[in-house]
């Protein structure tokens, strides 16, 4: 199999060392918009550059990996499809509903497939919360605690790209709600502060972030992230029912201590940040993403379902903006070919 991946930052260095390493993978051919960086990755890893994204689509590949800033996503998802390609994103598709309806209509209109990274479903932690829930252990679901806590804050200069801390962090809590819990998000109840560094107010975002959700049965939910958690990378959830309940993310790296007399001590080595938390799950997104190619197994993630997770962040937005309950009702694209 030969693939192609177009962009090699830090998230498309990761994909493609691991690409590179699977033996179902023949050869990766890598482009960037710093062509330099392209040719660094593409010698150390033995594979081959390409000057841009055209030689990407003509010199033949068997399906596309796309790591761009996310502005290029829906443009590069479409044209794979219209090239009949499989393609694997990082989310989001797009930074508004619009632009990623567009995208996804393009890929169903061509028959083509489309897999977002939302690496999650692939952590051993969130699996076994899925599993507690789906088997009864819990018993009624009645509350969720989700949170993701970035120890230092991005560039500045990314900021503005990045479509604000709902969109690029908390989208993935809002995915894991409900790929563990099986139900939708019917409405949410927003806040935000950009009381931390000055260079949140100039992007127009927040560094701290909390939404209330309530799901279609009923069940309450809470998600909080913040920019600025010095104490390490933290992202937990905790699902409590009638009959017991259980947390995601509480190991011997979790950056929290306890007050307690008796309580753990704090972490000796607190996680730093999501590549490192994420590792395996990323690796096995793309072994998935490759069986899917290969046709031995179903789609974990569509462009539906990252739908979903989007129109969740766009209430919340939405929300932290005009102070006030929204339904997601109100935004488009509420038509959910959900797998659960």
């Amino acid at each position: 199999m030969r693939i192609g991946v177009i962009g090699t930052g830090r998230i498309g260095t990761i994909h493609a060392n691991t690409l590179s390493r699977h033996r179902e993978v023949g050869s990766l051919i890598l482009t960037d918009a710093d062509g330099a960086r392209a040719q660094e990755l593409a010698h150390r890893l033995g594979e081959t550059a390409a000057p841009g994204v055209d030689e990407i689509f003509k010199w033949g590949v068997d399906a596309v990996v796309i790591t761009t800033a996310t502005s290029a996503h829906a443009e590069l998802i479409g044209r794979a499809a219209r090239s009949g390609l499989p393609v694997f994103c990082e989310k989001p598709i797009a930074l508004d509903l619009p632009g990623t309806l567009q995208a996804i209509a393009e890929v169903e209109t061509a028959g083509t497939i489309l897999q977002m990274g939302f690496q999650r479903r692939f952590d051993a932690g969130y699996t076994g919360a899925r599993e507690a829930v789906r088997s009864g252990r819990l018993g009624r679901l009645h509350t969720v605690r989700a949170l993701t806590s970035d120890q230092a804050p991005p560039p500045a200069e990314w900021l503005p790209l990045s479509g604000g801390l709902y969109r690029d962090t908390l989208i993935h809590d809002f995915d894991m709600l409900r790929w563990v819990t099986g139900h939708e998000v019917v409405d949410v109840y927003a806040a935000g502060s950009d009381a931390g560094p000055p260079m949140f107010r100039a992007a127009g975002d927040v560094d701290t972030a909390a939404a209330v959700l309530t799901l279609d049965d009923g069940t309450l939910a809470t998600a909080t992230a913040t920019r600025v958690n010095g104490a390490g990378y933290d992202v937990r959830m905790e699902l409590a029912g009638e009959l017991d309940q259980v947390v995601v993310g509480l190991d011997d790296r979790t950056p929290i201590a306890s007050t307690e007399p008796t309580g753990p001590p704090a972490a000796d080595k607190p996680w730093t940040g999501f590549l490192e938390r994420f590792g395996p799950a990323y690796e096995a997104e793309l072994a998935a993403f490759i069986e899917v190619v290969r046709g031995e197994r179903a789609n974990p993630c569509d462009g539906r379902e990252a739908l979903q997770a989007l129109r969740v962040a766009e209430a919340c937005e939405v929300s932290r903006r005009e102070r006030r309950a929204v339904r997601l009702a109100e935004l488009p694209g509420g038509t959910s070919a959900a797998v659960f």
